[in-house]
């Protein structure tokens, strides 16, 4: 059975990971103009609390409207959202806190490029996403082009701070593959709590060691790039997570460092150099690689029931007693069927491969 499609298979998770990377790659540039006086993890604590302030205060002025669009986290969510939270809120920054003060900079940046490789294997190897040669080299070739981005002449130093570094973005990977087993409850919810857990949990350390709060207005402006460079950009990848799963949103992620370069000559004024040429040739075929990505196959959908924001396209034709809007949310059911177009590992393509 064969349906036509409204739409392509690229939309709406495509732009929802690309503008994820953009957001939070302006992130980092726009960081530096406040960091001026203010410790690091007091800075990455109030970004944080910024991004789950500002949610809250989002999802309290939608009220009842909100929660008829999305499907809202249940009992059997938490354990998932809380390892989610504990290994990306807690566990990682911590991991990462230990391991620069015992490790050098250009080395830990180096490192950090392993969060996209851990997100992407963990999906591959543990959750069976499929994966071809053109998604892989795709992926490594973004990949290379972060490394490229990061490398200051150095190479990593393999001591105890490397390794505190590498686990802390293993804790982040999983913390991606976790999150996506919830991703098709409300991402607002799901984003303001981890927002609000990093947030403590940052700012915290940064008062055990001593720093202080900054002035009232440097507070205002770190938590309006935070809502925005976390908070918002984490809404969006997690709903790309549903259309694109895991890997695939991980890998258009990680053109978020090439994009926080842009808009530091953009707004920093640094210079233009070979190296970040060379990092944008490979991130961009990379890019086109995922892009012109066509998966398609005859497949089965067997029979379903779960909760989730939809319309009534071809993977939803039920009926309702009266008029409604879309999207909505609500517990349906899927009758089986078998059909061919081209799709992602999404919340109803998650079968395996021969």
């Amino acid at each position: 059975m064969s349906e036509p499609h409204s739409h392509s298979h690229l939309w709406p998770g495509v732009p929802l990971a690309l503008g994820s990377a953009v957001l939070f790659g302006a992130t980092p540039p726009l960081s530096k103009l406040l960091l001026d006086g203010v410790n690091p993890f007091m800075l990455a604590g109030l970004l944080y609390l910024g991004a789950g302030l500002g949610l809250a205060l989002y999802r309290l002025l939608r009220g009842r409207q909100a929660a008829a669009g999305e499907a809202q986290l249940t009992a059997g969510d938490i354990p998932w959202l809380a390892l989610a939270i504990g290994m990306g809120g807690v566990i990682a920054p911590v991991l990462l806190m230990f391991g620069l003060t015992l490790n050098t900079a250009s080395s830990s940046a180096l490192l950090l490029n392993l969060e996209g490789l851990a997100t992407m294997a963990i999906a591959w190897f543990v959750y069976r996403e499929n994966v071809d040669r053109r998604l892989l080299f795709g992926a490594f070739a973004i990949l290379a082009g972060a490394v490229l981005l990061s490398w200051q002449g150095e190479g990593v130093a393999f001591n105890r701070g490397a390794l505190l570094v590498a686990g802390a973005c293993l804790a982040w990977g999983i913390d991606n593959n976790f999150t996506r087993r919830i991703s098709a409850t409300d991402p607002v919810v799901i984003a303001m709590l981890k927002g609000l857990v990093a947030g403590v949990v940052n700012v915290g350390l940064a008062l055990a060691g001593g720093a202080l709060f900054p002035p009232a207005s440097v507070i205002a402006a770190t938590a309006a790039v935070g809502f925005f460079g976390i908070g918002v950009s984490l809404v969006m990848f997690i709903v790309a997570l549903r259309h694109l799963g895991t890997a695939r949103t991980g890998a258009y992620y990680s053109l978020a460092p090439f994009i926080g370069a842009l808009l530091a000559i953009a707004i920093l004024g640094d210079a233009v150099t070979l190296k970040l040429a060379a990092a944008g040739v490979l991130m961009g075929v990379g890019l086109w690689l995922h892009l012109s990505e066509r998966h398609e196959h005859e497949h089965d959908h067997e029979e379903l029931e779960h909760e989730h924001s939809h319309v009534h396209d071809e993977h939803h034709q039920h009926h309702h007693d009266g008029p409604v809007s879309e999207p909505h949310s609500h517990w349906h059911r899927h009758a089986p069927m078998r059909h061919r177009h081209p799709h992602y590992p999404d919340l109803h393509h998650r079968h395996g491969h021969g």
